[in-house]
């Protein structure tokens, strides 16, 4: 069963409709208890999740994720000495703008300050650096 008709079926019967026939369930039924309801909304937002999560992979290049293999790293090394751009270089090898970076930082062929993107992992180690302390003790006056 494709996940769009299995969340078809699962909003249809979080509304009391019956998903083959579209009539109004009768009065009583199980599904009209908290519980089962919350078991079919989660059930529903899981599938909501999963189509989300599969859409955005979608949108990637085809080798996220996959490992380097030392014929791509010396392709890379060779196209970047070469002056191809970085963009160039990413639709070439099927890799992210963050990704060919990061390979190139670890080759030694340009350093952090060189990168047009960041780290997520760096970005967010410094965001927290940067916010205040939360004071002990005290009352947060937004609560």
């Amino acid at each position: 069963m494709k996940e769009t008709k299995a969340r078809r079926i699962l909003q249809a019967l979080v509304q009391g409709i019956d998903p083959i026939t579209g009539e109004e369930l009768a009065p009583g039924t199980v599904l009209q208890h908290a519980d089962v309801l919350r078991a079919l909304l989660a059930g529903a937002g899981a599938l909501e999740s999963m189509a989300a999560r599969a859409h955005r992979r979608a949108q990637l290049p085809d080798n996220v994720g996959r490992t380097w293999t030392p014929d791509e790293e010396n392709a890379l090394a060779s196209e970047f000495k070469a002056g191809e751009t970085v963009a160039d270089i990413a639709a070439k090898h099927g890799r992210t703008l963050r990704a060919i970076e990061a390979r190139l930082e670890r080759l030694g062929l340009i350093t952090p300050e060189q990168r047009a993107t960041q780290s997520s992992f760096l970005q967010s180690v410094a965001s927290r650096a940067t916010e205040p302390a939360p004071r002990v003790g005290t009352e947060d006056p937004e609560t």
